[in-house]
């Protein structure tokens, strides 16, 4: 049997197509319509290629139709930047530029939030040796340690990794726990602010004033807020008219906003001035006496610290009225007995 030594030479894309005057063509074209139509010949005909080369990176949560168009997208960027001078063929220079995208794409938009470079080669090196190492044992998930082994990397850099690796994309809220029951979410075992936080702080910040308060005060809270009582029934168990409860409970309210609003330090920073009432009146003098104008109050008021009253005689008047060459007042004088 006579068989045929003559090899036919195979392209190593069967599809592609033979377009290398094309491409001459299109670099010596200048801009126009012309030039358009056949870079668009040019990409339909390299099409089938790139979406063969969209179909490796299936299934890594990206739709393939969506990974058609990164590839066609590479393609188009390769057919405008491929020169065809160079003596290289376009599959060549196509081929890495399609794949970078696809992997460009990966990076900078299928993470769901930002990692940096560094983290993602990382994630990428683990990935690989993992998979080499589970394969040559028998499926096991290689340790920590067997990974430094085997890579050369540090501990941090293969744990950074790892971490990558399960982060590539965020669980949903609503997606159901693997193992739940009756459609139990994610979304069920997150906590939520708790209300009675804020009747904590409020009741703490009035502890203070409601000591303060009077008995019978206190008391009128007491129905009003914690036993939910009406006001027209609270002033019948006290005796008093429902208005009379009316204001006190205002009074009371607005005393107890005050101070709880009111910085404790302020009291212990604001220093103490003694009020003109108490120095006028005296020490032990508590409430100012009624009936009286304020001119019998400074007549009554003794004198300050360290100030002498003197006694004025007709020698010192006498005295006075010469320092000043006035003639001696003469109501002051005694008549001569003569």
């Amino acid at each position: 049997m006579r068989t045929n030594t003559t090899a036919k030479h195979r392209h190593p894309h069967d599809d592609a197509p033979r377009t290398a005057a094309a491409f001459e063509r299109l670099a010596a074209l200048p801009e126009g319509p012309e030039r358009d139509a056949l870079r668009q010949e040019l990409v339909r005909a390299w099409l089938p290629m790139s979406e063969r080369l969209a179909g490796r990176f299936r299934n890594r949560g990206e739709a393939l139709e969506d990974l058609r168009q990164v590839a066609a997208l590479g393609l188009v960027k390769a057919v405008d930047r491929y020169d065809p001078s160079r003596g290289a063929a376009f599959e060549s220079y196509a081929v890495p530029t399609i794949t970078g995208e696809i992997k460009r794409h990966f990076r900078d938009h299928m993470w769901t939030l930002h990692v940096p470079r560094r983290v993602q080669d990382l994630r990428g090196r683990v990935r690989a040796a993992t998979q080499e190492l589970a394969a040559s044992a028998d499926g096991q998930r290689p340790s920590v340690a067997d990974l430094v082994a085997h890579t050369g990397m540090t501990e941090g850099e293969i744990r950074a990794g790892l971490e990558a690796i399960d982060s590539f994309s965020a669980l949903s809220l609503d997606a159901e726990l693997p193992g739940g029951e009756d459609g139990y979410s994610l979304s069920d075992s997150l906590g939520s602010a708790d209300p009675a936080l804020d009747t904590v702080v409020d009741r703490e910040s009035v502890k203070r004033g409601l000591r303060c308060l009077p008995e019978r005060e206190r008391k009128i809270l007491y129905m009003r807020f914690f036993r939910d009582m009406t006001q027209s029934r609270i002033a019948e168990d006290l005796g008093i008219s429902q208005m009379h409860v009316s204001r006190l409970l205002t009074r009371c309210c607005t005393r107890l906003r005050d101070q709880a609003l009111r910085d404790p330090h302020d009291d212990q920073r604001r220093p103490t001035r003694p009020s003109h009432r108490s120095a006028r009146s005296g020490a032990g003098a508590g409430e100012r006496p009624e009936g009286k104008s304020k001119a019998k109050l400074r007549a009554a008021a003794p004198p300050a610290q360290g100030a002498s009253r003197t006694r004025r005689t007709p020698r010192a008047d006498q005295l006075t009225c010469m320092e000043r060459n006035l003639p001696p007042r003469q109501d002051r004088q005694e008549p001569d007995a003569a």
